[in-house]
């Protein structure tokens, strides 16, 4: 498969779901955490979390993590997931209101006047924006043959 159409076959895969699960290194050990995401248009993934979690924790000492977005069929020939390696780098001040406004696209719930929760409201105001910035990319696609992947890299 050409790298243009795994580049396709793996975009869709992220447009197609919306949680990752980060999987990062600290001074407790390997930790992984579910976040939801909304896809960039430089194909980061942009995430909130709070810079006190574990994760967060460690992503501030450590940057390097890997992360995976995947189905979770009953058949193993139906397996279906993206890993990913790269870093995450908080988003500065001057991108938040835009991360803020691509993931309100993604998560209707986050815009302004849709009826968020108040509890909700008062937690995305301790929360940090992040994007995760994928390196290398592998989706294995077990429905095409088993064992079957597309792999990228990525470099900035």
């Amino acid at each position: 498969m050409t790298t243009a159409s795994a580049q396709a076959r793996i975009d869709a895969w992220l447009a197609g779901h919306h949680v990752m699960t980060l999987a990062t290194q600290g001074p407790q050990g390997p930790w992984a955490a579910a976040v939801f995401y909304a896809l960039d248009a430089d194909g980061s993934l942009l995430f909130l979390s709070a810079p006190r979690s574990r994760h967060g924790i460690d992503l501030a000492a450590d940057a390097r993590c890997a992360a995976t977005v995947q189905d979770q069929p009953d058949d193993w020939m139906q397996i279906r997931g993206l890993q990913m390696s790269g870093r995450v780098e908080p988003v500065p001040t001057s991108a938040v209101a835009a991360a803020r406004a691509r993931y309100a696209q993604r998560f209707p719930f986050m815009r302004a006047g849709a009826g968020l929760p108040l509890t909700l409201a008062q937690a995305l105001n301790k929360v940090g924006w992040f994007r995760f910035v994928p390196e290398r990319l592998r989706l294995v696609d077990n429905s095409l043959g088993f064992g079957h992947r597309d792999e990228i890299e990525r470099r900035r």
